[in-house]
């Protein structure tokens, strides 16, 4: 039974029971130009349907959304039960495999996403669980599907470099972090956090004003996670980097440090309009 044609992002997505395609919306008329993006588009894959005892069937696709610098994968099903001609929308849950030529690639949950790998044909194991109410579905299963991708990877926009691969226990390190923005895609903004153990009593401080440690609790609390800081950047230009340092004090027990940096890419009035970058991470020896 095919399924109605959904909005995501700036494509829109028809899938059938047999096959999926895109087609994606060209920019409205009269928007200003920009640099050239690859479309954000979805590709819908059968990969299987599952059957209960009592009659409860769930004809379940593979969806792969690409385009950007992320490859989310989503499970939509059809639910219906025996001599009924009702059909149900489902949620499905569960967790999925990558591979190509019999490699693992990527594994995650459902619905979500990780990095997207590039172009190729990739082979989809998915472990999933329907539900439905009404129809009184809930089934378990391993669902596959063969998805080909064809968007060239994006080239990275952001970069974060640290000064700095350990740490030292008993004492405080110094670390200095350079935020840049090489492409020309987003603006000068940008969101940058670093992530450290809390349960080893480690502590992140910073002289910058655009820093500063994240308040816990509800209002009027004023109580702080010090092993977390978060810097609101500006002037982010390509040519132009910034400067962060982060002095991680330490005890007997050592951690790590993880840093991220979210920043906005242009989509316009798209819902989805922010990319996320892992940057390195700290820690002992």
């Amino acid at each position: 039974m095919p399924v109605r044609p959904t909005l995501r992002g700036t494509s829109m997505v028809l899938a059938t029971a047999a096959l999926g395609w895109v087609t994606t919306v060209p920019p409205a008329v009269g928007a200003a130009p920009r640099e050239a993006e690859p479309p954000v588009s979805t590709l819908c894959v059968p990969a299987g349907t599952l059957r209960g005892a009592g009659g409860q069937r769930a004809d379940v696709s593979l969806c792969a959304e690409h385009g950007t610098a992320r490859l989310s994968l989503t499970a939509p099903a059809v639910c219906a039960r025996e001599g009924s001609p009702a059909r149900y929308s489902c949620l499905s849950s569960g967790t999925w495999t990558l591979r190509r030529e019999g490699r693992t690639v990527l594994t995650g949950t459902l619905p979500g996403g990780r990095d997207y790998p590039g172009p190729g044909t990739y082979d989809v194991t998915a472990d999933v669980r329907v539900r439905s109410e009404p129809g009184e579905v809930d089934l378990r299963g391993t669902v596959r599907g063969r998805i080909t991708l064809t968007t060239p990877r994006p080239e990275p926009t952001h970069r974060v470099e640290v000064d700095r691969t350990t740490l030292r226990p008993n004492g405080t390190t110094l670390l200095r972090y350079t935020v840049a923005r090489d492409g020309e895609s987003g603006d000068d903004s940008a969101r940058f956090g670093l992530i450290g153990e809390e349960d080893t009593g480690m502590e992140l401080s910073t002289s910058d004003e655009r820093c500063g440690n994240p308040l816990t609790g509800a209002h009027p609390s004023r109580t702080r996670n010090t092993a977390v800081l978060d810097c609101a950047l500006t002037g982010l230009q390509p040519g132009r980097p910034t400067t962060v340092a982060v002095r991680v004090k330490l005890r007997e027990r050592c951690g790590t440090v993880v840093s991220k940096l979210g920043y906005w890419i242009p989509r316009g009035q798209s819902l989805y309009t922010g990319g996320m970058l892992a940057g390195p991470t700290v820690g002992c020896d």
